[in-house]
C-alpha cells in the first residue's frame, strides 16, 4: 500500500508532500473530508506499534480538552483518533509496510530514503 493521510489546508503537510514529489501510484486522502476508519485506525497502529504513536499532543483540541492532564490509554488514544481528524499527527506516509509519522525534518529525510528504495 502506499498511501498518505494529510489536511489538505495544512500548508506543512502540502510542503512536504512537494518536497517529496510522490509517485502517481501513491493514494491522497484528505483526512477532513474523508475521516480515518476504524479499520485504517487499527491498520495504522499495526504498522505503527501503538495509537499513541499517531496521535498529535500539540493539538488544539488536545489542549481545550485538558487531555495532557489525563492519564489516555490506547484505547482512549484509538476513541480521539477516530472521533476527530486534528489528533492524527499529520502526515502519515505508508509505503507497503512503512509508516511515516509527523512532520519532522528527520521522518521527512526517512520517507525520501524509503521512497528512493521502493
Amino acid at each position: 500500500m502506499k498511501k498518505v493521510y494529510y489536511l489538505k489546508t495544512c500548508s506543512t503537510c502540502l510542503r512536504i508532500l512537494k518536497e517529496l514529489n510522490l509517485p502517481s501510484d501513491f493514494e491522497l486522502q484528505d483526512i477532513k473530508t474523508n475521516p480515518l476508519t476504524l479499520e485504517q485506525v487499527e491498520e495504522l497502529k499495526a504498522l505503527s506499534g501503538s495509537y499513541e504513536a499517531l496521535f498529535s499532543k500539540r493539538a488544539k483540541l488536545y489542549k481545550e480538552k485538558g487531555l495532557k492532564d489525563q492519564n489516555l490509554t490506547e484505547e482512549d488514544y484509538k476513541q480521539y483518533l477516530l472521533e476527530h481528524y486534528t489528533f492524527l499527527s499529520r502526515p502519515v506516509i505508508v509505503i507497503n509496510d512503512a509508516i511515516f509519522i509527523g512532520n519532522s525534518k528527520k521522518t521527512t529525510e526517512a520517507t525520501k530514503l524509503a521512497l528512493d528504495e521502493s
